[in-house]
């Protein structure tokens, strides 16, 4: 897949992993405007500290981008500030820019301040590869237990002219809605004012990483970034016709990164879609949904295919959504399970048919309203505990 118009990308090996590239760099050719969102943990790493105050200082400007895997720098306190400080400094010399256009993002072990001489004597030979077909190898740079790459792909039409979209993103554990849950960048070749882009990326994240849960962990590194180039010379978005296409273009990469980040959810082997519908109100709808989103004998039973409808019920009873058991019903797929609060007539191995899929579709109708919400799980396994009861080791 190649990049929008406007923008490069490589990868090199600065040794913070042992065993392959884990440093990245995007770059913008003549800058790009842009919007980020960050996690809402308490504990945020040196990155995101970085990468928040230079956004906000260079008033929505980005030239370059360097994400590092295999070290998070994250509760380091004042060393791992300087360390990330430091890397955003030799940047800002290689490329040519002020420090606050630099934006940083690590993701790894938290507790471990970066090794930043390691990635500084690495920058170099990552600006001289940066490329226009570097999108492939940064994909795989930044990612940690990921199986593999996550990349999407859009395009919108403004002013006559045709424009991309393109994200990357890496995230399989610590996965809860709080903002995005993971890292995320995405790139367009669109002219755009940062003010747009701010209100065109939340609700896009809304829609997409604020509706995934792996494991109701949240990062200390969450960050989704998006960079407008304005290579396409279009006439720059607002809330007009242009600026409708260019949102839905938006929202289909990040619910695409968002369902591949499920999908590879530290050995899951399935992806639970979950839709509340008839709630009072959209909270209710959210409690309802996130309640079974994040509850583990659902999301074990799902790991077996086993259709046990009783857990997602319990899930939303004990979720503190308003409404009356007798006018619950619930469906998996085609298939009616429970109907107004009681059980309907099914086989068995139908049911466990649809359980058994690589997605699973769930409605919940709590028959109190009109609110409704929908939110996307995965199973939980055996691998799951194994990767990450040895993953510092």
């Amino acid at each position: 897949m190649r990049l929008p118009g406007g923008f490069l990308a490589s990868s090199v090996r600065a040794g913070v992993r042992k065993d392959r590239p884990d440093l990245a760099l995007l770059l913008a050719e003549k800058g790009a405007n842009a919007a980020a969102v960050f996690t809402k943990n308490r504990f945020q790493a040196a990155p995101v500290v970085l990468a928040r105050n230079g956004l906000r200082k260079s008033g929505g400007r980005v030239r370059a981008v360097v994400v590092n895997s295999g070290c998070a720098n994250a509760a380091t306190g004042s060393a791992g500030l300087s360390a990330a400080r430091r890397v955003r400094n030799r940047a800002a010399e290689l490329v040519g820019c002020p420090p606050e256009e630099v934006f940083t993002a690590s993701t790894g072990v938290i507790g471990v301040v970066l090794p930043d001489a390691k990635i500084r004597a690495a920058l170099p030979g990552a600006v001289h590869r940066a490329s226009k077909s570097g999108l492939a190898a940064a994909s795989r740079a930044i990612l940690t237990t990921d199986v593999g790459p996550k990349v999407a792909e859009a395009s919108f039409r403004v002013g006559g002219r045709t424009g991309r979209i393109v994200g990357i993103a890496k995230g399989a554990g610590m996965i809860h809605p709080n903002m995005a849950t993971m890292l995320a960048f995405v790139m367009t070749d669109a002219a755009a004012p940062p003010a747009f882009l701010r209100r065109a990326l939340r609700d896009s994240v809304d829609a997409s990483f604020n509706a995934i849960s792996v494991d109701g962990d949240t990062s200390t590194n969450d960050t989704v970034l998006l960079m407008a180039s304005g290579a396409l010379r279009n006439p720059p978005l607002d809330g007009g016709r242009g600026g409708a296409e260019f949102a839905r273009a938006l929202t289909e990469v990040c619910r695409r990164l968002a369902w591949m980040i499920v999908r590879d959810g530290e050995g899951a082997t399935r992806v639970m879609e979950i839709t509340v519908t008839g709630a009072r109100s959209v909270r209710d709808a959210r409690l309802a949904a996130n309640a079974v989103a994040t509850s583990p004998l659902v999301k074990t039973a799902l790991s077996s295919g086993d259709p046990n409808w009783g857990r997602i019920l319990g899930a939303v009873g004990r979720s503190g959504a308003r409404f009356s058991e007798r006018n619950v019903s619930l469906s998996a797929g085609p298939l009616t399970l429970v109907s107004k609060g009681t059980i309907a007539p099914y086989r068995e191995q139908d049911a466990a048919r649809v359980f058994s899929k690589e997605r699973v579709p769930v409605t919940v109708d709590l028959g109190a309203g009109t609110a409704s919400a929908t939110k996307l799980s995965c199973d939980l396994g055996h691998p799951y505990v194994s990767l990450n009861a040895d993953y510092r080791s």
